[in-house]
């Protein structure tokens, strides 16, 4: 998302990720974020429950005014429970491989696809490299 929202921005139009991903989130640099420390896949908050999901919007809504440079991410005060015994439940569930460094590819035309666009332009967006 951070790569569509930067070209969101150079167009004109002001962006902002909502992510349950800090990490990956600072990491992609978007132009601006909000950080709602929730499980992946609630990042608007908890089901059927409108009033908190309203209360997360208009929080987010509001690093519009105050994330003042590009980069920044706006820490959400919500809480998913009372405690953080959620965590580890979503660890043992976690069964993604280790993350590296380098790139990791799934099928070699995946490496070579990103290999020709180091090379000139992006095969999906169309910008060159400077």
């Amino acid at each position: 998302m951070g790569l569509a929202a930067r070209q969101a921005e150079e167009a004109g139009i002001p962006t902002l990720c909502l992510s349950s991903a800090l990490d990956i989130t600072r990491s992609v640099n978007p132009p601006r974020a909000a950080f709602l420390d929730f499980p992946l896949g609630h990042t608007a908050g908890k089901a059927h429950e409108p009033g908190l999901q309203r209360a997360i919007m208009l929080e987010a809504l509001e690093a519009f005014s105050s994330l003042r440079e590009p980069g920044q991410v706006k820490l959400l005060p919500f809480r998913w429970d009372k405690d953080d015994s959620w965590k580890r439940a979503m660890d043992r569930l976690d069964t993604r491989l280790p993350r590296f460094d380098t790139p990791q590819y799934q099928f070699d035309e995946d490496r070579a696809l990103a290999e020709a666009a180091r090379e000139g332009s992006c095969p999906v967006c169309g910008i060159a490299e400077e």
